[in-house]
């Protein structure tokens, strides 16, 4: 269906040439599924943009031809030959050949609802009426995952988790049922159940379409369940390609190998650590130092104390009238504790409350009830009580790490002002002293301190998580919330911010709450972990009780939807349901929870807890 014979593509700066592509060779036979493997820059992208005839204005093909055979019209044609503005491409893209591009909210219009978005296709390129087109495009909505797809219809992008965004995306690329889809990092956003009910619908739509896919993914777990061939990639050439099951079980070039220990798995013994590509060398200086502890201190006086945390938003349906408002329980009575120096993990899917807990207890969100307790060593502070001048010094002791590194960098600041800027908020030190700070937090994340004076755009994801870090630790915080702090980066640049985070928790005596939607790296970094669903925090145990004896049917259902990036465990797509694991309703007694219905952690022992119905006994759970 689709061959790529020596390809080359140099993009020009200042009139320059710069090889993106050198001599890349592949092919796609129909209904096959061929995964794209590398690191960010090594020319994945650019292939799939080649492909769709979207490149970039500075870019050209150079070199090479890209032949597709349209099963449509019959036509073997060389897309790289094509006018990318000609009347011949535009009906392949987005009809015979679509995309599922990675960052679902600069691909989304913000002016346009999401049935108008996806729809738009399906006219575009089918002979649909409105009705008609409108009704594909709400069973569209419904196949992959929308829990109403009426409503979303009129919704916004904005209205919608990331999550949603990207499910959006699928279906958008899926209405007009094309001959074959490139997946660029489809799943990259997506929580584990998610992603999994997602991996299923695109093996369920290829099997009845015949469709084939090209999949973009640095996700080895996703690859070994997904794809039927594989291709390697490093600084725009292809390092090594062959069937799964031989790259797998014996790879040779050095680049994969590197890859694949690279990945954080369940079967890491105690104190191994994952071996990025390359290495992060954090350098600590004379002012970041670990915080030394006041005399007096209770050392098993919890850090965080969290109790009965509520938060209800108000929602309002489409129509002039918002005659279809609603109340949404985010965080549903939340109780935790947080030791110093551990790191407490904050697992759960899109939408299930972990982020609005963690802005909650930063007091970015006012909640409806409950208590934060912050014990600084000396005095126990009532954080929902601060304001003022008492509220920002509280700032300097609790700090947080976005989930996208680039839009939580302003884009017109120097990374010296974004370094600088905490301390001049706080009125740290004078000039002098927030330079060599700068420069400290540069070495601390293992950055070049010379790179003070470039801008945000000029570094790559894992540079500008790096620089999201360091500007976290300008004040010294005792404490730093992480919420999906490397979701977006790609396996090698992944672990060397985990290792980072790890030393930086050691060298500095930080104490973290780690957010994140992958079970495999939680288990790598947190010491213990709350699962949340619907609001409510289901289960709380140590790492290793957790995940040898996981007993609330979400904790299972999330456990068993992680794609292993072995053969030997491959992903049970005939279990996971539609949702069911998600439903606090359809969970069996004694874990059935509704809205009137009383609830309790029941202790199970060695700081092992699970929410069930109230009056259950062990033997209801252990049964």
């Amino acid at each position: 269906m689709l061959e790529v014979n020596n390809l080359a593509v140099d993009f020009f700066l200042q009139g320059h040439p710069v090889p993106a592509l050198i001599d890349v060779s592949f092919a796609v036979q129909p209904g096959e599924t061929v995964a794209l493997v590398g690191e960010s820059g090594s020319g994945k992208s650019v292939t799939s943009q080649a492909i769709m005839g979207i490149l970039p204005s500075n870019a050209k093909i150079c070199g090479g031809e890209i032949w597709f055979n349209n099963p449509e019209s019959g036509q073997l044609l060389d897309i790289a030959a094509l006018d990318p503005d000609s009347a011949q491409i535009r009906q392949i893209r987005g009809g015979a050949i679509s995309i599922i591009f990675q960052e679902p909210m600069t691909s989304l219009s913000p002016v346009h609802t999401i049935g108008d978005q996806i729809s738009e296709a399906l006219f575009l390129h089918r002979d649909a009426s409105q009705q008609e087109g409108l009704k594909l495009t709400e069973t569209m909505l419904q196949h992959v995952g929308f829990p109403h797809p009426s409503r979303a219809m009129k919704m916004y992008p904005f209205e919608l988790s990331g999550g949603l965004r990207q499910r959006a995306m699928i279906a958008m690329a899926m209405i007009c049922h094309p001959s074959l889809m490139i997946a660029d990092e489809p799943t990259t956003a997506l929580d584990v159940t998610i992603q999994a009910r997602i991996l299923k619908l695109i093996r369920e739509l290829q099997a009845e379409l015949g469709m084939a896919m090209l999949l973009i993914t640095h996700d080895l777990g996703v690859v070994a369940n997904m794809a039927d061939r594989v291709v390697v990639m490093y600084h725009g050439r292809v390092m090594e390609a062959g069937p799964l099951r031989e790259l797998f079980t014996n790879p040779q070039h050095d680049y994969l190998k590197a890859l694949m220990h690279a990945v954080p798995r369940f079967d890491l013994e105690p104190g191994e650590r994952l071996v990025p590509v390359r290495e992060i060398h954090s350098e600590t200086g004379a002012l970041l130092k670990k915080t030394p502890r006041e005399e007096g201190v209770d050392a098993h006086e919890p850090l965080l104390k969290v109790n009965d945390l509520s938060k209800t938003y108000r929602l309002h349906g489409g129509g002039w009238l918002k005659s279809e408002s609603h109340d949404l329980l985010a965080v549903d009575s939340v109780s935790f504790e947080v030791e110093r120096g551990e790191c407490f993990g904050l697992v759960g899917e899109s939408g299930c409350g972990k982020t609005t807990l963690s802005k909650i207890i930063m007091r970015a969100i006012t909640p409806d009830r409950g208590e934060i307790i912050y014990h600084d060593g000396s005095r126990a502070i009532d954080v929902r009580t601060l304001e003022g001048d008492d509220l920002l010094a509280f700032r300097r002791k609790m700090q947080f790490i976005f989930q996208d590194p680039y839009s939580a960098l302003n884009p017109r600041m120097t990374v010296f002002d974004i370094l600088r800027e905490p301390l001049v908020v706080h009125d740290l030190g004078d000039m002098d002293y927030q330079r060599e700070m700068a420069t400290e937090l540069m070495r601390l994340v293992g950055l070049d301190p010379r790179f003070l004076s470039r801008y945000p755009h000029s570094f790559s994801g894992g540079q500008r998580q790096r620089i999201g870090i360091a500007r976290a630790l300008a004040l010294q915080p005792d404490l730093i919330i992480c919420d999906e702090p490397v979701s977006a980066l790609d396996v090698s640049i992944q672990a060397q911010v985990l290792n980072l985070l790890k030393d930086l928790q050691q060298e500095l005596g930080l104490t973290v709450v780690f957010i994140s939607h992958n079970l495999a790296v939680i288990h790598y970094i947190a010491n213990r972990i709350a699962v949340m669903c619907a609001g409510r925090m289901v289960e709380l145990a140590p790492r290793d009780k957790l995940f040898e004896n996981p007993v609330h049917p979400y904790t299972r259902a999330l456990l068993s939807a992680v794609p292993h990036p072995e053969l030997s465990q491959p992903l049970s797509f005939e279990a996971i349901t539609e949702g069911a694991a998600s439903d606090p309703a359809r969970w069996s007694f004694p874990f059935t929870i509704d809205g009137s219905a009383a609830t309790e952690f029941m202790a199970l022992g060695d700081g092992h807890f699970v929410r069930v119905a109230a009056g259950s006994s062990p033997a209801d759970v252990a049964a």
